[in-house]
């Protein structure tokens, strides 16, 4: 099952390059594209320019000034003021001289008009007019289909001929037609060429670029990736990449408002114009200055004003500006061979996948230098965008981002998700497999570090827990080996879940004891309190178990269901770690405050108390809700091999569960204690006698309590009113066994 889920993620996987490549190959990323060409255009900033374009524009001023939509005998004095005065080397006309966009005047003034434009174009030869292609109702009140090659417009006989110009011929010497359309109406791609029935027709860029070189038509050949313009003698001028077979990007020189740009108004050819005949010699000087910088340059006339509505957006542009300024940079383009190239569609398929596959690598790399990995997958995807502006810049060069990103990121997101969820499951396996063992604080400590086991350990405050079964070896002999692992199980079971459930750390188990810590891999500021709180869940919990052995009839002897355990405690410092030799060990705790605790649970056989913890315990437990555990004083001893005094306490009980009777007897024993510090055996024994008859484990032949703390003292009391101690007695008592 997990190998066919390996198999099916991995299909997916792969499924996701196959994917991104689909949305590019179909134009689903061509907008974030797009605006990511913008930055590149923007990180790259204006280029110089190569051929001198000027744009004359019909504003708002010529547009008020002159009543929009002109008389074409305007445009003829236009063009003769550019070309007789200006000298420049050709105009291109962005508006579209359509018979429905005459203006409203006489028929034979209109007539008139178009004769005049024709005439100046017929003398200066050199002009190109706008042709286009109209998606919806033109001009011409038709719809005009764009004939792609891509979309099946190969055979030139059934496609459309675009919206020419309203001339009663069209040629070299009344006009030369040139497309103006974009594609997908945004300033970045321009047809190259559009097959009709009457003849190829080119861009006007194109067709004044041919102008410049003075070359006609016929210098074009057409190839599927490329378009040639060659001399006469054979001589190469351009290759223009295409797109799709069909399509020229532009390459952006400058932004529309821009130093490198020269412009005037229409107004102001008109104003200069006029001054050339003025009887002023300054405003004839100041003429010829205006028309001096129009000198050899390509003329674009277009529409800028926006109610005209001819905006487009541009790569260096926040906002929309003229798309005659699209013509210009084409023109630009064109003149300095300067093209944006772009990678073959398997190329780009090719990075997609060998990206992809590249970070998907690194990112799920298991080991040493899992992070490193990771790192270096993200340098990776940088590294690549980084180099995509670096191409475009220095070279003009476009490598796609989207896709590659794209495909590499979703990919990895998904492998890394998918690998954290599996880690996430095996981090899980290990911990329930090996928490089975030893710790699982220490199985959870080692998943998260992802440190190996290893020798040595550190120094930090603990409370360590030992128990251990009263009498054990006597009735183990009275049940067969299989009966004896079923029962210590339960027993060891209700044990470590008391223990776990308060964040103690399992040591080990030694027999029927139990040797836990409370801190040490997860720091516990109240482990005193936590552990006191412990001891007495286990003992309840033993009752609760000893009630059901003793429900089970037959099974067990009687004596299983008068078991009792002892719980010793002690908090200090001590140190924690693997412990053993390098071919095995164990985490554990060591040092004399973990021998002390020990020493609490053996020695509580000797008060008759089942769970007995030290002075530092007990102080500890105050700390931290302490009101709701019940101590006893019980005395001050010190333990064998020992030299300094301690104060033991016994736990009795958690707050809610400790009875009236139970709190008399822990004030009428403190009352003994008292007497019995100041050396008044008498009053001792009174109080002890007293809390004995109140002793929560009373001593009879059907119980396994042979001793409580009240006869305890009650006999030490009457051996030291036998034989009393020196004068300076300070209370302690010294214990003469383990």
């Amino acid at each position: 099952m997990e190998s066919n889920l390996s198999w099916f993620r991995s299909l997916l996987l792969l499924a996701i390059p196959f994917l991104w490549c689909a949305l590019s190959h179909y134009g689903q990323l061509d907008l974030l594209e797009n605006r990511l060409m913008d930055l590149r255009f923007l990180s790259r900033g204006e280029k110089p320019v190569p051929v001198k374009v000027v744009y004359v524009d019909v504003d708002n001023e010529a547009v008020q000034a002159y009543h929009w939509p002109w008389n074409h005998s305007r445009y003829a004095r236009l063009i003769d003021a550019l070309f007789d005065h200006g000298k420049i080397e050709s105009v291109g006309f962005d508006i579209l001289f359509s018979s429905n966009a005459e203006p409203d005047f006489g028929i034979q003034e209109q007539k008139d008009g178009r004769l005049m434009f024709g005439k100046a174009i017929h003398r200066h030869q050199n002009v190109v007019l706008a042709a286009n292609y109209v998606p919806g109702k033109g001009l011409m009140q038709e719809t005009r289909k764009f004939p792609w090659i891509f979309e099946g417009g190969s055979d030139p006989t059934k496609n459309d001929t675009p919206e020419l110009p309203s001339f009663p011929v069209l040629g070299p010497t009344w006009g030369i037609p040139g497309l103006i359309d974009t594609y997908m109406g945004e300033a970045r791609f321009a047809p190259i060429f559009a097959d009709s029935p009457v003849g190829p027709f080119y861009p006007m860029s194109l067709r004044l670029a041919l102008l410049h070189w003075g070359l006609s038509e016929s210098a074009i050949t057409r190839f599927p990736d490329r378009l040639e313009i060659c001399k006469p003698n054979g001589e190469l001028v351009t290759s223009v990449p295409l797109q799709r077979g069909q399509l020229v990007e532009a390459n952006w020189f400058s932004r529309w408002i821009s130093p490198q740009n020269l412009r005037c108004s229409v107004v102001d050819v008109e104003r200069y114009f006029t001054l050339l005949n003025s009887p002023e010699p300054n405003q004839q000087e100041l003429a010829k200055d205006f028309f001096a910088q129009f000198k050899d340059a390509i003329v674009l006339v277009g529409a800028v004003d926006p109610l005209l509505q001819d905006l487009g957006k541009t790569p260096l542009d926040r906002a929309p500006v003229p798309q005659v300024g699209f013509h210009g940079n084409l023109v630009k383009t064109f003149i300095s061979g300067e093209y944006l190239r772009r990678l073959p569609m398997w190329s780009e398929y090719l990075l997609v996948f060998a990206l992809t596959n590249a970070v998907l690598w690194l990112a799920l790399r298991q080991g040493f230098n899992n992070a490193r990995d990771k790192l270096l997958a993200i340098v990776l995807v940088v590294l690549y965008v980084g180099t995509a502006f670096w191409l475009f810049r220095g070279y003009r060069i476009v490598l796609p981002i989207t896709a590659p990103i794209g495909s590499t990121l979703m990919t990895g997101l998904i492998g890394i998700s998918w690998q954290l969820i599996s880690e996430q499951k095996s981090k899980t396996q290990i911990k329930n497999m090996f928490g089975t063992y030893v710790s699982p604080q220490l199985v959870e400590y080692m998943v998260k570090t992802g440190e190996s086991p290893h020798l040595g350990g550190f120094e930090t405050e603990i409370t360590s827990y030992f128990s251990d079964i009263q009498g054990f070896s006597n009735f183990s002999e009275l049940l067969p080996p299989n009966k004896l692992v079923e029962l210590m199980n339960e027993y060891l079971t209700v044990c470590t879940e008391g223990i776990l459930s308060q964040g103690a750390a399992l040591d080990k188990y030694v027999g029927d004891a139990v040797v836990a810590m409370f801190s040490g891999l997860v720091p516990l500021e109240d482990h005193a309190y936590r552990a006191c709180v412990a001891s007495q869940i286990v003992q309840q919990r033993l009752e609760e178990l000893k009630v059901k052995w003793q429900s089970e009839g037959d099974k067990w002897p009687s004596m299983v269901g008068k078991i009792q355990t002892r719980i010793g405690l002690n908090s200090g410092l001590a140190t924690v770690g693997n412990m053993g030799s390098p071919a095995r060990f164990n985490f554990t705790m060591m040092g004399d405050n973990v021998n002390l605790a020990a020493r609490m649970e053996s020695g509580g056989k000797a008060y008759g108390v089942y769970t007995m913890a030290t002075d530092a315990t007990y102080r500890d437990c105050l700390k931290f809700g302490g009101d709701q555990v019940v101590f006893r004083e019980l005395d001050k001893i010190i333990v064998r091999g020992k030299e300094l005094a301690v104060t033991i306490y016994e736990v009795i009980g958690l707050k809610d569960s400790v009875s009236d009777k139970t709190h008399e007897c822990i004030g009428i024993f403190a009352e003994g204690i008292k007497c019995y510090r100041m050396m008044d055996w008498d009053g001792a024994e009174f109080h002890f006698k007293k809390s004995a008859q109140l002793e929560i484990h009373q001593t009879s032949s059907s119980s396994m309590s042979k001793l409580n703390p009240s006869l305890v003292m009650i006999s030490r009391c009457a051996k030291l009113r036998k034989r009393p101690p020196i004068d300076d007695w300070d209370g302690v008592y010294v214990m003469k066994t383990k």
